[in-house]
């Protein structure tokens, strides 16, 4: 278990030394396409197998993210990763910085689909019994 546990934070240590590259300008734009691309998939609903599907599902997120995260950072100045590991250090050191707008409109449109998807289900009910 504690493997699996590093293997995790590793795994957002690189998402976050990704993040810092993107920004960075000496990065090739070739890079930056790419980060976009694994950063995207990785937090995507869609994926190629999707996840319903028993341990398959998963399996996917477990191989081809890594592999993207490993090929774009392949991609990636040494020096440049370097000064972003700097980055990532400072900021897992410091704290992460909280966004409570983005977090409060992310709450808010998961309420307003739970609220739709819940006046369907009273309506396709109500609709049922009352016919």
């Amino acid at each position: 278990m504690e493997k699996i546990k590093a293997w995790a934070k590793n795994l957002k240590r690189q998402t976050f030394i990704l993040y810092f590259a993107y920004k960075d300008n000496r990065v090739p734009w070739y890079a930056k396409v790419f980060i976009v691309c694994v950063i995207s998939y990785a937090f995507s609903p869609i994926d190629l197998i999707p996840d319903f599907i028993p341990i398959i599902g998963y399996l996917d997120d477990v191989i081809i993210v890594p592999l993207g995260i490993m090929f774009t950072l392949k991609m990636i100045p040494k020096d440049v990763i370097a000064n972003c590991e700097m980055k990532e250090k400072s900021i897992i050191k410091n704290g992460k910085p909280k966004n409570w707008v983005v977090g409060v409109l992310i709450i808010l449109i998961w309420s307003m689909i739970i609220f739709w998807i819940m006046k369907e289900i009273y309506l396709f009910l109500n609709e049922e019994y009352f016919s």
